[in-house]
């Protein structure tokens, strides 16, 4: 079973790994609003979430099965403190040096996605605002009770644009 454990959170490291690079291609398509790109690239990064969803679902029930089994002195606790119970130094240095990776690589992967974030509401903003200006539209920087912008002038396209 600790190889078993072994094994996934090494495709974890692997599936995380590539979904920064996903992240990265993603942040080259915002910044130069490539949309075609962008579409293909949310593509590949739901199959890297799926995948990671299913890697993560079978080191939590490798996890419980380990704790079940009787082989493991601790049951609730930090990773590092359930690694001591493994059978070897040797298994415990490889779940720890892998563990430190994951934690690298998920906060790595975590930081593009927020940076992602910021980029995707910067270009909606800016659509925003240059639809509005097209439109002589004044919008408050509130929002109605429908969960939408505010439009205290509303003026439809005139398809002089």
């Amino acid at each position: 079973m600790w190889q078993d454990l072994i094994d996934v959170l090494t495709k974890l490291c692997s599936a995380y790994d590539g979904l920064i690079k996903i992240g990265e291609k993603k942040r080259a398509a915002l910044v130069t609003i490539d949309m075609d790109g962008l579409s293909r690239i949310l593509d590949e990064e739901q199959i890297a979430a799926a995948r990671i969803q299913a890697l993560e679902k079978r080191r939590g029930s490798i996890l419980n099965e380990l704790s079940h089994s009787g082989k493991v002195k601790v049951k609730f606790g930090r990773a590092e403190e359930f690694y001591r119970s493994a059978p070897t130094p040797a298994i415990e240095k490889k779940l720890n040096a892998l563990h430190q990776l994951l934690t690298v690589n998920v906060e790595q992967a975590l930081e593009l996605r927020d940076n992602n974030q910021i980029l995707a509401q910067s270009a909606l903003n800016a659509v925003n605002f240059h639809l509005n200006r097209m439109t002589n539209a004044a919008v408050d920087p509130t929002y109605g009770n429908n969960g939408t912008n505010s439009v205290t002038h509303q003026k439809k396209l005139d398809f002089k644009a």
